[in-house]
């Protein structure tokens, strides 16, 4: 079964394409079938966005389509950025400002409790809808630790690994991440669509 991934980003695509390998899927992304389409996340959860992302993609060809949407959510902060983290700190912040941003905003509070959610969803052509979600707890460091990853990596201390997610190996950030527990939520469910 050939899916269409709503997203450019090839590590993205990798994982999707490793964790629902059992579903005999093959994963593409929406760039590899010539599919521009560009859609504004109104969502106010993340469930919604990744809703979203899939059926804008789905209006455009006959494929079912895989589409996610992730962010940080900060207790002292009321669950911001959570849906806006990517735009946090403006449409053309780096990462950089993006953390800076969170860090002065959190400040010396001693509630740095945190985790990061993902949303996945897979649309079926004839309009069926399949969503799972997967998060991972820790909390924000008073500064930015490690050189890997990516977004808030730096600042998320992860209470399972015992270090930050920039301080992780791929291998090691996988293992416990949003997107990988989202993406083995959504294979059991689809099993049972698919009837596997």
């Amino acid at each position: 079964m050939k899916v269409i991934a709503a997203t450019k980003n090839k590590g993205k695509i990798k994982e999707m394409q490793e964790i629902l390998s059992p579903l005999g899927v093959d994963i593409i992304s929406q760039q590899e079938m010539g599919i521009e389409v560009d859609v504004e996340e109104t969502g106010d959860t993340f469930e919604k966005n990744a809703l979203i992302k899939a059926r804008a993609v789905a209006m455009v060809c006959d494929y079912p389509i895989l589409a996610d949407d992730s962010g940080l959510c900060v207790a002292v902060l009321d669950g911001a950025p959570g849906v806006r983290s990517a735009r946090y700190a403006g449409d053309d912040a780096t990462d950089e400002d993006r953390i800076n941003k969170l860090l002065n905003e959190v400040g010396d509070s001693e509630n740095r409790k945190a985790k990061f959610v993902t949303s996945v969803a897979f649309v079926y052509p004839d309009g069926r809808e399949v969503t799972a979600e997967g998060e991972v707890k820790g909390r924000i460091t008073m500064t930015p630790e490690g050189e890997n990853g990516f977004g808030y990596d730096p600042i998320f201390y992860s209470d399972e690994l015992g270090k930050t997610f920039a301080q992780c190996s791929d291998e090691e950030k996988n293992s416990v991440s949003h997107r990988s527990r989202a993406l083995h939520n959504l294979l059991e469910k689809l099993k049972k669509v698919e009837g596997i």
